[in-house]
């Protein structure tokens, strides 16, 4: 495989091209920072969705899962300090009237200057100095304003009637949704400290991104846990060092990404939120630069307190080992999907330069399909009628697809962008002695398998 340099416009194309990602709503002009996921990227996408589950829910005896609500009481995101204080760094072009985070701006004139500055430690006053000092202009030139702090939730209104409708937010995170049940958890499951409890789904932010594809967009899918524990009999340094080698090992074996593209990085005091006593980022080496990728942070009992307070509800964990009352604290592992999606296909991509094609190495785990069935001929009907019978058969217990269009090379190719790690091929032996030719994705070696053996080979690339 050859070593080219591989960017974020080669994989956009990828995209397109192959069905893992479209921009939507092209035939009206399309939507900003807006994607649809295609017939292949719904697949991958779905497949990282059930491996997390799998790994961090249904594996595990101390955690649960919950599906809260995407709308929420308007109150909940009051007591979680979004309302007041969930914020982006805003700067506007003073001739095109076109927003951006400043601290991006930032960021992109200290790349071109082969520089390092750290934004997450500056302030809004910090910023302003430093884009006037530098004489920092907008991309299309021109002068900026001052940077002005811009709230990130998404506000909508419930209500058939005009005048009477009551406002409420598009969650920024799916974390305060577990916060709220907290206390139905513990009453319905009897779970015992500690315990966590996690969720997938959509969160919203009207934030001003740098069109890094699916990398920052206004909806995106997080996974997120909240692991509730009892700060006087367990050490939330090893929680916290626990979870980061579970995150890694995820990310390396479950996922199969290599660990030199992999860091943790973690926040400094400045840059912290208020309510964290430690974060830590694990960051991806994108073609853009080292991005998080993955966050843990200890939130102490920052945001049960705040429920707690604003609500007037006793959200107290009893302990009858203890017969303590007390508020859980939190670690909280929480994960963008669509960061993971992304990540997948910049590790998994190669240019294979001596035989003319793109492959996507993913892990079959991963790929969209373990296999696919070709008729060598699709004017002969012995050969589709075998091959279709064996498509059906394999479809019982595993993700395969069906090809019959163009010549076979082709096929291979197409599959080999796809991420299929095998293509079955029936031809003419195949009506003699029920063998089938196997391709390898990764190698493009082919050999002769005989079918009732298929479904074992299959099984071991699991």
């Amino acid at each position: 495989m050859s070593e080219t340099t591989l960017t974020l416009d080669t994989i956009i194309s990828l995209c397109k091209r192959r069905g893992f990602v479209y921009p939507t709503s092209t035939i009206y002009g399309g939507l900003a920072n807006s994607y649809d996921y295609g017939p292949l990227g719904t697949e991958l996408l779905r497949s990282i969705k059930n491996l997390w589950w799998r790994e961090f829910i249904t594996k595990r005896t101390d955690m649960v899962g919950l599906d809260s609500q995407i709308m929420l009481h308007p109150q909940t995101w009051v007591a979680s300090g979004h309302v007041g204080a969930f914020n982006d760094p805003l700067v506007e072009d003073k001739v095109t009237h076109k927003r951006y985070r400043a601290d991006h701006l930032i960021e992109a004139w200290a790349e071109k200057k082969g520089q390092e500055v750290e934004t997450a430690n500056m302030s809004l006053a910090d910023m302003a100095n430093f884009i006037v000092d530098q004489k920092i202009k907008s991309p299309d030139g021109n002068e900026l304003t001052e940077p002005k702090a811009f709230n990130l939730l998404f506000e909508t209104a419930i209500g058939a009637v005009s005048g009477e409708k009551a406002k409420v937010y598009l969650r920024g995170e799916t974390a305060q949704g577990i916060f709220s049940d907290f206390k139905h958890v513990v009453d319905s499951t009897r779970m015992k400290l500690p315990f966590g409890v996690g969720q997938v789904g959509k969160s919203f932010r009207n934030e001003v991104t740098t069109g890094q594809f699916v990398f920052r967009t206004f909806e995106f899918e997080q996974a997120e846990i909240e692991y509730f524990f009892d700060p006087e009999t367990t050490s939330w340094e090893q929680l916290m060092e626990d979870w980061k080698t579970a995150m890694w090992s995820f990310v390396t074996k479950t996922l199969g990404i290599k660990e030199e593209n992999l860091r943790w990085r973690k926040h400094s005091d400045k840059e912290r939120s208020h309510y964290s006593k430690d974060t830590y980022d694990l960051e991806y080496h994108f073609p853009f630069g080292w991005k998080e990728l993955w966050g843990i942070a200890y939130r102490t009992d920052y945001d049960l307190k705040q429920h707690q307070n604003l609500s007037g509800e006793n959200l107290e964990y009893f302990d009858p080992q203890t017969n303590r009352h007390f508020i859980p604290h939190v670690i909280e592992p929480a994960v963008g999907v669509n960061r993971l999606f992304l990540m997948v296909l910049f590790d998994a991509y190669r240019e294979d330069t001596e035989r003319g094609r793109v492959v996507l190495e993913l892990n079959s785990r991963l790929a969209p399909y373990e296999a696919a069935v070709f008729p060598l001929l699709k004017n002969k009907p012995e050969l589709v009628e075998k091959a279709d019978q064996l498509f059906k058969d394999l479809l019982n217990d595993f993700k395969v697809t069906w090809d019959d269009r163009g010549n076979i090379g082709k096929r291979y190719l197409y599959q080999d962008e796809a991420g299929t790690p095998f293509c079955i091929t029936v031809d003419f032996q195949t009506l003699e002695d029920n063998t089938v030719t196997v391709r390898d994705r990764d190698t493009a070696e082919q050999v002769r398998v005989a079918i009732s053996e298929l479904p074992s080979m299959l099984r071991s690339k699991q």
